[in-house]
């Protein structure tokens, strides 16, 4: 699987703190190895994000992306109410 990411994403990224920052590169290892283990709680979404997925970064964070047959591309991460509420 190739994963890409999306220039909001990027800059998204950028303003996390480094903790956050370090949480994700460890759940995107973990995403490479298996999709859908079960401490991601890899799920779609709806509304504003339709057809798109989310995983948890931590308890609040979350990293939206789009799925297609050969890559991942994340498109925005954020706190859970910043990007549904």
């Amino acid at each position: 699987m190739i994963v890409k990411y999306h220039k909001e994403f990027l800059r998204r990224f950028k303003k996390q703190r480094l903790k956050i920052k370090e949480k994700f590169k460890d759940r995107l290892s973990l995403f490479m190895k298996d999709e859908f283990d079960p401490t991601l709680n890899n799920h779609s979404l709806r509304g504003n994000y339709e057809g798109y997925r989310s995983i948890n970064v931590t308890g609040d964070i979350r990293a939206v992306f789009k799925r297609t047959a050969q890559e991942a591309i994340f498109v925005s991460i954020d706190s859970h109410s910043n990007l549904y509420g």
